[in-house]
């Protein structure tokens, strides 16, 4: 391994035990998400649960979402994919793959993971039609938004209860 490769896996190590102590540490800080390793010996698999936001047809709901995380972290973003099946624009319902600026061209190391499942949450609540990864659902979102909730809380009632 180069000098390149342990500096980046060193710090890579140091920044995701720091984010993880953090998150352990001020967990009531946060009611909207919950965070942590899949299991103690890959530092490097997490798992989150979003609890949908509150006054949007994801409400109620609870939705876990798989994070990868790369050995260049932070500098290259996690791949964060919806394990629950979702009814959203920018989520694709089969792979679970989230389009999001900062999880692509936009990421900077300056992002945590908490910060990045926020990012998550919010657009949750307002999606993005004008860059969708499921456009039927995009369409459904700028035509028929009664029709769009109605199918949104379908799917959570069905795929997203504890």
């Amino acid at each position: 391994m180069s000098s390149r490769n342990l500096i980046v896996g060193r710090t890579t190590i140091q920044r995701l035990t720091k984010e993880l102590n953090e998150i352990h540490e001020n967990e009531s800080d946060c009611a909207e998400i919950s965070i942590d390793q899949y299991d103690d010996s890959n530092l490097f698999l997490w798992k989150a649960i979003i609890f949908g936001p509150s006054d949007s047809p994801y409400e109620n709901g609870v939705f876990e979402l798989k994070i990868d995380i790369p050995p260049e972290y932070p500098f290259k973003p996690p791949k964060i994919t919806f394990i629950t099946k979702i009814f959203h624009p920018n989520i694709n319902p089969q792979s679970g793959a989230i389009c999001l600026d900062i999880l692509a061209a936009n990421w900077t190391p300056t992002l945590t993971i908490k910060k990045t499942l926020l990012s998550i949450s919010s657009l949750m609540a307002e999606p993005n039609p004008l860059d969708p990864l499921y456009p039927e659902a995009a369409i459904l979102y700028k035509t028929d938004i009664e029709t769009y909730n109605n199918t949104v809380r379908n799917w959570v009632e069905k795929y997203a209860q504890i």
